[in-house]
């Protein structure tokens, strides 16, 4: 892992104007932090809720919201500045050419703290159904009740978040015994004390990119913070199909890296444990999602194929063999115990290479985790939205029985 590129500056060409700006400002309560990249056409709506969010759930304590940017191309700076918020805002940028997430969360930290903020709020610049009440759940919690971490719940379509549903949260509740249901969802509250801790922590590159979720989620449940969750209603925003191949290997690579550098935090023994659920937004039907099972199907039979000589190497002989065999039927029934041998078999691979064979170990879980997304579709093609979430709730209490099946292998 690379260390972090904290030294008390931006990741910023006009690092010392922003230093000026923040002093001017602090010390304030609140900070809302919009990282974007190209999102002009959303982030007006995300600036003008977490402004009154700020105003009418916090009168008279001090916010500013921060939009931390990639150098949007396309017009996200003028249409955070001029969304009409009443709320301080301050835009921060990475120079050109220098993007990832992660990055502008670094600068989010950094402002944090030299605002001296006794919360901060992240969330999604893509989000449509973002209301003001988010803002007092997800900060409220930190700044009147002392918490250091809050992560969403939301009525979230079963087909939105697949690596969450099928990798993230399985693994948490697996092998760390914690049931966070969201722990990349993009949209979080934390202490600034949190905030300066990640600011201390290694990086790899991955966390600069699509990784810096996971990465703060398993900073917070394995350094000790106090951790929740609250329900934010649904989550509607823009299509990530796009960023799914970077995504998933951004995200993946931190969490195998760090799991597998706190192979003694593995919880063998015991029941696992629901972080505390705070009061929130009633959580209710999620938007509609429509999907083509035929092409998800003939996207994962491909991946699978392409890949079939590296998943050889990784998978143990008996889980290779089975899984060959439903491929050859062609019926998608990669169930939630066999899939379970195949990320554990992998997770394992992964904490046993370096360099590029970590990197071929990651690309041979996405080329397989297709055929798992397509057989959870098709299982749960007659199901409703409850009936589904059950089933990604079974599929992660599988993973807790599983773990012996990795813990062998040490």
């Amino acid at each position: 892992m690379a260390e972090s590129p904290y030294d008390g500056t931006f990741l910023a060409p006009d690092s010392e104007e922003i230093e000026q700006q923040l002093a001017g400002l602090a010390p304030v309560d609140i900070v809302v932090g919009i990282p974007s990249y190209n999102e002009a056409d959303c982030i007006g709506h995300v600036v003008r809720q977490a402004d009154i969010g700020i105003r009418e759930y916090f009168a008279g304590r001090r916010g500013v919201i921060v939009n931390v940017d990639n150098a949007s191309p396309d017009g996200t700076r003028e249409a955070f500045l001029t969304a009409g918020s009443r709320t301080a805002q301050v835009y921060i940028s990475t120079p050109e050419a220098m993007r990832g997430k992660g990055r502008n969360f670094y600068n989010l930290l950094q402002a944090a703290r030299l605002l001296e903020a006794k919360a901060v709020v992240a969330v999604d610049a893509d989000l449509i159904s973002i209301m003001p009440q988010w803002i007092r759940n997800l900060a409220a919690p930190v700044v009147d009740r002392g918490f250091d971490y809050i992560t969403p719940i939301y009525a979230r379509n079963e087909y939105d978040g697949s690596i969450t549903n099928h990798i993230c949260y399985p693994l948490l509740y697996g092998l760390l015994g914690k049931e966070i249901r969201q722990p990349i969802g993009g949209d979080f509250g934390f202490s600034v004390r949190f905030a300066e801790h990640l600011l201390r922590r290694r990086w790899a590159e991955s966390t600069f990119e699509y990784g810096i979720d996971i990465f703060m989620t398993l900073n917070a449940l394995l350094g000790g913070f106090s951790v929740a969750q609250t329900s934010l209603g649904a989550k509607i925003h823009k299509p990530s199909a796009p960023k799914l191949g970077p995504m998933f290997s951004q995200v993946v690579t931190t969490l195998f890296s760090y799991l597998s550098a706190h192979r003694e935090e593995w919880s063998l023994r015991g029941p696992a444990r629901r972080p505390a659920r705070l009061d929130g937004i009633d959580v209710l039907e999620p938007q509609g999602l429509a999907l083509d099972y035929k092409a998800i199907k003939r996207t994962a039979l491909h991946q699978y194929a392409s890949a079939r000589d590296r998943l050889t190497r990784y998978l143990s002989p008996q889980v290779d063999a089975q899984v060959e065999r439903l491929v050859d039927t062609g019926r998608m029934r990669l169930g939630p115990t066999l899939w379970s041998h195949v990320v554990y078999d992998l997770l394992h691979a992964f904490g046993s290479g370096r360099g590029r064979a970590r990197t071929s170990t990651i690309e041979a879980l996405k080329s397989i985790f297709f055929l798992r997304a397509a057989s959870f579709y098709r299982s749960t093609l007659d199901l409703d939205h409850a009936e589904s979430e059950a089933k990604i709730e079974r599929q992660a209490r599988v993973f807790r029985r599983e773990r012996t099946y990795l813990s062998e292998k040490r």
